[in-house]
């Protein structure tokens, strides 16, 4: 149990006293009680707003609350100091061993420090990436495939079961385009002069290798038969060569899902017309005529009925149709019938979409509310697009696919661990520049070079520890300074973060707190440079040293656990 949980657990004992004294009624709802550090860190360690939570519904004022509940805490060993400040928040100061039993459970719990039981199980659906499968994956989808591999690995440290899934959207237009590209180049691999591809079709190299597949295990079979003979077989050789690829992609940058859904099974087990059957008998889908665009006069609108989706009962501000007027399924009707069958093999839904999707997250949250009965959680994060710059000009790659930068060429140019841990530096709906030459700098300005630059600089500290025969304390040890305490004050916020940023779906709060551990680590380490008695290895005092390198080891730790988080590899060694 961390410090902020077991104080979590210490003032709902007090509250717990309070009802036994009659002093507080029972059964008031304590959700909305936080136990965190103040914002001013002169105020104390720990601060809650216990009593201005419960005092309205307790009829009570809050100070007057407030201190009853210090006369509570101030019983506590461990806490030296409790004040109320303002209308009735609680500060807490707490004696130095506090801090020092926290180090030890730092060290006694290693790769498990920050693990979370806050999600209690819950089965969380989360969808990422999901690209067309008519291509390799390009930059633009590089941040949404980052973004939703943390959350996954983030909500299943904090106590979820997470489904890593991807969306393969293999029905509709877009891979019957994909499949005449495929044509084209199974003829020229036959030896025809095929000229310049045709606007409209797929025009990179990659498309060659599953056309010379068809072109060795066919012949000519196919180069004059009308398009209904070749188009299905194609496109799933196609769509199939493509998803090896992207797989393959991903792999670069870490990243494995555990299902891959086919839009084109869906609709072939007739899943979307089950999930309109269901909205029909809940009087969600009626028959009726799609109100014209906007900006479109009555004499250029031909009214058409169609089925349509009641979305504004649910907050949207038109109801949406889900079948096209030859019968074919609308993008939102199999969007619609797709999350229908994974809501029912999960507790909570996570989709992880491009900012050109913002127009349709209103609709689907609308659909996923009415087929649930607003029982199944779902959220849509939105992630902007990344601009490529090279020391902050415009930078142009080679396109090796035909008419877009690829995420594969990205990796290569600066590998795994900069792409990653870049595109969580900024909150996923925020826009982004990556810069080439910035994100392999080898200096403080490049927080994954700093971050990593940490450990490998603990990692060395304890190869020399271990060369001098030296080793680590335990318990924790007493000779701490007040400036080492302030440093396991910050670790003691890891666990928080981990909730705080699961709570919120946001990776990237990680991202910035192990920058400040970072920075704090470095400081603290560089103190040293002018001052050799506040050196972590210190000649001539073994204990001293044993004692700083012991919290040297912790800040690893939590630093090691949050690349862990984020897919980056914590280097143990760097040039």
């Amino acid at each position: 149990m961390t410090l902020f949980s077991r104080f979590s657990d210490h003032i709902g004992a007090a509250l717990d006293a309070l009802v036994a004294q009659g002093a507080l009624p029972d059964g008031l709802d304590r959700g909305a009680i936080s136990v965190e550090p103040p914002r001013d860190p002169a105020h104390g360690d720990v601060a809650t707003n216990a009593a201005m939570v419960l005092a309205k519904p307790a009829g009570m004022n809050p100070r007057a609350l407030a201190d009853l509940l210090v006369a509570e805490l101030g019983k506590l060993d461990e806490v030296t100091e409790a004040s109320v400040a303002g209308p009735g928040f609680i500060n807490l100061r707490l004696a130095d061993d506090s801090w020092r039993d926290e180090l030890a459970l730092i060290f006694s719990e290693g790769r498990d420090y920050g693990r979370s039981a806050m999600g209690q199980g819950r089965r969380v659906n989360v969808e990422y990436v999901s690209a067309n499968p008519t291509g390799p994956m390009h930059v633009g989808h590089c941040r949404g495939a980052v973004v939703g591999d943390a959350l996954a690995a983030l909500l299943e440290y904090a106590g979820h079961e997470v489904i890593r899934e991807y969306y393969v959207n293999d029905a509709g237009a877009q891979v019957d385009v994909l499949a005449r590209s495929v044509h084209m180049r199974y003829r020229e691999a036959l030896g025809e002069d095929v000229g310049a591809i045709p606007e409209g079709l797929y025009p990179g190299d990659y498309l060659k290798p599953v056309a010379g597949k068809l072109a060795a295990e066919y012949g000519d079979r196919f180069v004059d038969a009308p398009e209904s003979a070749w188009l299905g077989l194609f496109r799933a050789e196609a769509v199939s060569a493509m998803m090896d690829m992207i797989r393959a992609d991903l792999a670069k940058l870490g990243i494995h899902h555990d299902l891959f859904s086919s839009e084109a099974e869906l609709q072939a087990e007739g899943k979307p017309a089950a999930a309109e059957k269901w909205l029909r008998d809940h009087d969600l889908v009626y028959d009726g005529l799609l109100e014209a665009p906007k900006g479109e006069t009555p004499e250029d609108w031909e009214p058409v009925e169609l089925p349509l989706f009641r979305s504004t009962r649910f907050g949207d501000d038109q109801d949406r149709p889900i079948k096209k007027s030859d019968g074919s399924w609308t993008y939102f009707g199999a969007d619609l019938a797709y999350h229908y069958e994974k809501s029912r093999n999960a507790d909570e839904l996570i989709d992880i979409w491009g900012a050109d999707h913002a127009g349709t997250v209103k609709r689907i949250k609308a659909a996923v509310a009415a087929l649930t009965d607003g029982k199944t959680r779902f959220d849509v994060k939105l992630v902007q697009m990344v601009r490529l710059l090279k020391n902050g000009e415009p930078f142009k790659m080679s396109k090796r696919a035909g008419n877009f930068v690829t995420l594969a060429d990205v990796v290569d140019e600066v590998g795994k661990d900069a792409v990653r841990f870049t595109m969580l530096t900024r909150k996923a709906d925020a826009q982004m520049d990556f810069d080439f030459a910035k994100v392999v700098e080898a200096s403080r300005d490049n927080p994954v070079w700093y971050l990593q630059y940490a450990n490998a600089r603990i990692s060395r500290l304890r190869k020399k520890a271990a060369e001098a025969g030296i080793d680590l304390p335990a318990p924790a040890p007493a000779r701490l300074g007040a400036h080492e305490l302030g440093l396991i004050k910050l670790l003691a916020q890891f666990p928080r973060t981990v909730e705080a940023a699961a709570s919120a779906r946001e990776p990237h709060r990680i991202a910035f707190y192990l920058a400040d551990v970072a920075a704090a680590f470095h400081a603290w380490y560089n103190l040293g440079n002018d001052d050799p008695s506040a050196r972590i290895v210190v000649d001539n005092d073994p204990e001293l040293t044993a004692t700083r390198l012991y919290l040297a080891d912790g800040i690893g730790q939590v630093i090691r656990n949050g690349l862990f988080l984020m897919g980056v590899e914590a280097l143990e060694e760097m040039n």
